[in-house]
């Protein structure tokens, strides 16, 4: 079979869509408070992948320091990203209040959890400049032998 119809298993396929989509998301607690431990990252990423789950995408990698987690989503085209992050952070941050209430304590994140921004970067696929070249040097029609313009109007 040619190389070219071989399934690579990151790529999905709906309906009319064929994509390959993945995100690289940081999201830092407020004023970069110290508040996470082993424990408390993993219960993270379980309310994470849950949440992904709900949002028919792939938590494929998650791990964090004491005020920021990493994650690497696989996402369908359907979903908005910003959505996923609202979601992502809305959810995690009240079940972890309400599990790990001494440790997120009010006084230490202000009454809130996450800080309002976070970094979403694009990842996978080939590299930009090679997206570039294979985009500029595509055939373009010559105008004088388009079939078109040969047919009356």
């Amino acid at each position: 079979m040619s190389p070219r119809w071989e399934t690579d298993p990151h790529v999905r396929r709906g309906r009319h869509v064929v994509h390959d989509l993945h995100a690289h998301l940081v999201f830092v607690t407020t004023h970069r408070s110290n508040v996470f431990d082993d424990e408390m990252l993993t219960r993270c990423e379980e309310i994470m992948r849950k949440v992904c789950e709900d949002f028919e995408a792939d938590l494929i990698e998650f791990n964090g320091e004491e005020s920021h987690v990493h994650l690497l989503v696989h996402y369908p085209p359907k979903v908005g990203l910003s959505n996923l992050v609202n979601s992502l952070k809305g959810v995690s941050s009240r079940r972890l209040r309400q599990e790990f209430n001494c440790r997120a304590d009010h006084t230490i994140t202000h009454g809130r959890f996450w800080s309002g921004s976070y970094f979403a970067g694009s990842c996978g696929g080939a590299p930009l400049q090679q997206v570039e070249d294979y985009i500029e040097n595509q055939k373009r029609p010559n105008p004088t032998t388009d079939r078109r313009q040969d047919t009356p109007q």
